[in-house]
């Protein structure tokens, strides 16, 4: 994919995560400020083996596309697109078929917060899902109290109806906020 664009502060690149990556990966996302704002999968403390997990299982799933966010040369953070939805578990990305909803999500290092990466990362990642696949709308759930974070996507172009939903985090009981964008070429 294309490295950065004009309105970030930073040079990035989204690439495919490899095994090399493991200990930058382990060093940027052992960080409680990443850990709290995204959902039970995401392991903290973060350790070298849920890295190499992490690179394992998304090599393998059909029905996500993960990349590294590069920066400096290191894997710094991630984002991806998924079907994971009851109704559209069984869409792959490598079908023709067409996808009714793809969810992303991301992080990134907190040492290149406020550098515009993420919002960038995120308007690359919603071309890349629009003009690929069949997708028709993107949507993202940041929780209610990620403030920076639905900044990021309502940058990105992303709208909310403000619907809420909840979540299960840590035996306890989370409120997030449902953001999406639809692709204008689908005629939608």
């Amino acid at each position: 994919m294309k490295t950065g664009d004009k309105f970030t502060n930073i040079d990035y690149n989204l690439r495919k995560f490899r095994n090399d990556d493991i200990d930058t990966i382990t060093k940027y996302a052992n960080n409680q400020n990443i850990a709290k704002w995204l959902t039970k999968e995401f392991p903290s403390p973060y350790s070298k083996k849920d890295a190499e997990n992490f690179i394992n299982i998304t090599s393998k799933k059909e029905f996500m596309k993960v990349f590294a966010i590069e920066v400096n040369g290191e894997a710094a953070g991630s984002i991806s697109l998924s079907c994971n939805s009851k109704n559209e578990k069984n869409i792959i990305f490598n079908s023709n078929k067409n996808i009714k909803k793809a969810e992303i999500g991301y992080w990134l290092a907190e040492k290149y917060w406020n550098n515009g990466i993420t919002t960038s990362a995120i308007k690359e990642i919603i071309e890349y899902g629009f003009n690929n696949y069949k997708i028709e709308c993107i949507y993202a759930t940041p929780f209610e109290n990620n403030i920076i974070s639905q900044k990021i996507l309502s940058k990105a172009g992303f709208n909310t109806d403000s619907k809420i939903k909840k979540i299960i985090k840590n035996n306890e009981s989370y409120d997030v906020i449902i953001y999406s964008i639809k692709n204008d070429s689908n005629n939608l």
